[in-house]
């Protein structure tokens, strides 16, 4: 039903918040053309927004914006390295629930009708065959997955949960613009808007009767489930990585849905099964939600340049070892030249006619529509027929053939000439608008609406009551992509009668309460390998910046350090080279210059700036893992450096310590005692040790001095812990005692062994003999002499040897734990970071 028929003009003096709203119904509004009581709706939500601006005394963006950052929920524009903020409206995109009755009929007949397409093209090929879809059509397709003719899923269907891109008309009619079956990107987006939505709004969707969306999460995890061999099946989420445009959202999907976030190097094929390569061994993955091409999920079978996929991976789906969502090559649809064909097809296949009708589409790989397209050039938009960039289209996108100049003209339509398989032409869109508030205001913006569709434990579709709007800041859509100065909006469908209580019965969290369990779940191989080194970064930034702390004090404070000797600071520039935060020509530069080239020079990889940058890497494979405030410190960027001034220079020292002490603090507070926290720790206190053993070493010539033993206690944290014990200046056994032997004192080097000790006696063994392995053995070597021997016994070639055994243990803990399992049974392999 249109919805216009239903309009009734909204009382402006009712609703003060949008009582200049500025838009002619005959354009196309959703507000200005809703129902009565969708408009008062409407009124409610714009009014409360007023308020809550008057009440908190700041912008009700400002509110959604610290929600944004709360929640971490950031994207990536194409082309761009760096992370934005997700850029949310305050003002939701209302949906009367009769008018999305019809949407969503006709979405689902949509999925029915895909579905029967997908399972043609790569079982019987009826369509290509009664003339119904040209074979160039298929094969022309980038997506086209030859490998699968003939391979169907062993039961349950090709498609698990897709995408659909909507329009909606001047005249209240909605529209699809394209089906994304490959990845349902925008799906988290949708949730997280949810989610910050409704903290800064509070009751606000309650009272706006708001469907919830937490059922339709449910149902998607059911649907996949469905398909498995057994109870309580293992799924997991398969991302490209960290540098995926989607990998934010793909994070966060994965830690509300319970699913392990797996890369395809965690995953191994054996006897015709998947397993996630653990820190406990290989574990058995029943399905996967796949968030990367089918070209790229097995390089044995597609193709084999792909790094991020399974080898074998086919194998296990042909002999029905695993499901996966969605079936290889199902993105075939997703190409703009489809759409020319779906009217027949759904008279064909389902024998209806469409709920939802595609955007007027003309393939010009067909002679007919190729001249009517060519001829029409200036009244449609031209897009690439097969989803790639093409020939004369500029930067290869969809453009609208009136925004080409003379030149431009001539160029594509000589392209279209030489390939018309390449294109196809589309009627330009009107899209209707919506309120968004924007600064003071309420304001037109022109919106399209991407919508989810699952199946369900039963196997039958289900539609998200909502999805999330892409506003434009030009009033034109050319993709489906957000743009510079877009804006998303959460879409609310809405009911508007008293007695829906059951519609919004549904709980907050997923489907039925759990059963009570302890215990984070499997930590892969390789999420165990990042928190390693993730704390051995962190680690080491804090020893590099309390060198250049030390160092600068010195130059610029009396006090500081007890004034150490040329020399010591000599040997702690020589241990900076060492460390890779200097080059040798940097080390003989002005002290100010030399330790903010240690802060800054990202070139050298020991350098604080370039541990800071792998901190921020690691952290993003971890995204999963972290708090919110975690990951806000973590993935700061660093502060500015000043190579002028030694005091501004000290000052972003102390300030980085803090931050760094932050991120320890949270660390040790955060994390429950399990797997991701004891390698988050053995990484720490690895790289700690390590750092005490070279920094003795390096001072050893001046060991019996105050300078070198000040400095000592310094970079050890324990001027204040010497001092209340000794009540006496630095002498030399009884600091190396603290700094050596001392099982009290966090910073000294038995206590990181006996952390280590612990942390690896905690962690899961593979033996069925319960003998110790092989980090054990090397963790307890370390801890003897430092637990038996007196301080008097300790010297360099001791010293020496206790950091050959850490490096060793590093080493050890890397062959056990990380990608440890191949085909065969557990081996040794190397690990993940050099």
């Amino acid at each position: 039903m249109a919805a216009q028929t239903m309009a009734a003009k909204p009382d402006p003096a009712a609703a003060p918040g949008l009582a200049a709203y500025p838009v002619d119904v005959g354009a196309g509004d959703l507000y200005r053309d809703a129902a009565a009581d969708v408009a008062q709706t409407w009124q409610r939500a714009a009014q409360s927004l007023l308020a809550l601006r008057e009440e908190a005394g700041v912008a009700v963006q400002e509110l959604v914006g610290r929600q944004i950052l709360d929640l971490g929920m950031s994207f990536r524009l194409t082309g761009e390295d760096d992370e934005r903020d997700w850029p949310l409206s305050p003002m939701p995109l209302i949906v009367g629930a009769q008018e999305w009755a019809e949407v969503e009929r006709g979405l689902v007949q949509r999925a029915r009708l895909l579905e029967a397409v997908v399972d043609d093209i790569y079982g019987e090929g009826r369509l290509v065959a009664d003339g119904h879809l040209p074979a160039a059509l298929i094969a022309g397709s980038r997506y086209f997955a030859r490998s699968m003719v003939g391979v169907a899923p062993r039961s349950g269907p090709h498609i698990h949960v897709y995408a659909v891109d909507l329009a909606r008309g001047p005249r209240g009619q909605w529209r699809v613009l394209g089906d994304r079956l490959r990845l349902a990107n925008g799906i988290g987006y949708a949730l997280e808007n949810r989610l910050a939505l409704s903290r800064v709004t509070g009751g606000l969707l309650t009272d706006m009767r708001a469907r919830r969306l937490a059922q339709f999460f449910s149902d998607l995890r059911g649907g996949i489930a469905r398909e498995c061999q057994r109870e309580n099946p293992r799924i997991a989420l398969l991302t490209p990585g960290r540098f995926n445009q989607s990998y934010p959202e793909q994070a966060h999907l994965a830690r509300y849905l319970g699913f392990p976030l797996v890369e395809g190097r965690d995953l191994t094929v054996s006897d015709d099964r998947v397993y996630v390569r653990t820190i406990a061994g290989p574990k058995r993955v029943d399905a996967v939600w796949r968030w990367i091409d089918t070209n790229a999920l097995d390089p044995l079978r597609f193709d084999a340049r792909s790094e991020i996929g399974v080898p074998d991976l086919f194998e296990a789906l042909d002999r029905g070892g695993l499901t996966l969502a969605n079936w290889p090559g199902a993105e075939v649809l997703e190409a703009p030249a489809f759409a020319a064909f779906m009217p027949r097809l759904f008279s064909v296949l389902l024998g209806e006619e469409p709920i939802l009708p595609n955007v007027a589409t003309w393939w010009c790989g067909q002679p007919r529509e190729a001249q009517d397209v060519a001829a029409r050039l200036d009244q449609l938009m031209i897009t690439p027929a097969f989803g790639t960039g093409v020939e004369g289209l500029p930067h290869g996108r969809a453009v609208a053939g009136r925004s080409l100049d003379k030149a431009q003209r001539h160029a594509l339509l000589a392209a279209m000439a030489r390939r018309p398989v390449d294109y196809c032409g589309q009627e330009i869109v009107t899209l209707s608008t919506t309120p968004a508030l924007i600064g003071e205001a309420f304001v037109p913006r022109a919106f399209t609406v991407r919508a989810f569709v699952a199946r369900n434990a039963a196997g039958e579709w289900a539609v998200m009551p909502g999805g999330f709007a892409r506003l434009s800041s030009s009033g034109e859509m050319v993709n489906t992509m957000m743009g510079e100065g877009d804006i998303s909006a959460d879409v609310c469908v809405v009911d508007t009668k008293a007695d829906v209580a059951a519609v919004n019965a549904t709980p907050s969290v997923l489907g039925a309460p759990p059963p009570v369990r302890r215990g984070g779940g499997i930590l892969a191989s390789q999420a165990a390998d990042n928190l390693f080194w993730f704390g051995r970064y962190v680690e080491r930034a804090e020893a590099t910046v309390r060198i250049i702390r030390a160092v600068l004090g010195n130059s610029i404070e009396v006090d500081a350090a007890a004034g150490h000797s040329p020399e010591v600071i000599a040997r702690l520039v020589d241990l900076m080279v060492t460390w890779g935060a200097l080059s040798r020509e940097e080390a003989d530069l002005p002290m100010p210059q030399a330790c903010a080239a240690a802060l800054s020079d990202t070139v050298m990889n020991g350098s604080v700036g370039a541990l800071f940058a792998a901190i921020r890497a690691t952290a993003l494979t971890l995204r999963d893992r972290f708090t919110t405030d975690f990951w806000r410190i973590a993935s700061r960027p660093l502060p500015p450096v000043d190579g002028h001034r030694a005091g501004a220079l000290l000052r972003t020292a102390r300030e980085l310590i803090e931050r760094l002490s932050a991120l320890s603090g949270l660390l040790a507070e955060n994390f429950t005692l399990g797997p991701s926290r004891h390698f988050l720790d053995m990484g720490r206190r690895l790289e700690r040790a390590v750092a005490l053993c070279q920094t003795l070493r390096a001072l050893s010539a001046r060991i019996d001095t105050p300078e070198a033993l000040g400095v000592l206690l310094d970079l050890s944290d324990s001027q204040i812990t010497y001092r209340a014990r000794y009540l006496a200046a630095p002498s030399t056994a009884p600091v190396l005692d603290l700094l050596l032997l001392d099982p009290t004192n966090p910073r000294s080097l038995a206590f990181q062994a006996q952390a280590l000790v612990s942390h690896i006696e905690a962690l899961p063994a593979l033996r069925e003999d319960n003998l110790p392995e092989a980090p054990l053995l090397e963790a307890r070597a370390i801890l003897a002499p430092l637990s038996s021997l007196p301080v008097e016994a300790w010297n360099l070639a001791r010293l020496a040897e206790a950091e050959q055994r850490l490096l060793t243990l590093s080493d050890t803990i890397s062959t056990r734990y990380f990608l440890q399992f191949e085909k065969a049974g557990v081996g040794a392999s190397s690990s993940l970071l050099a």
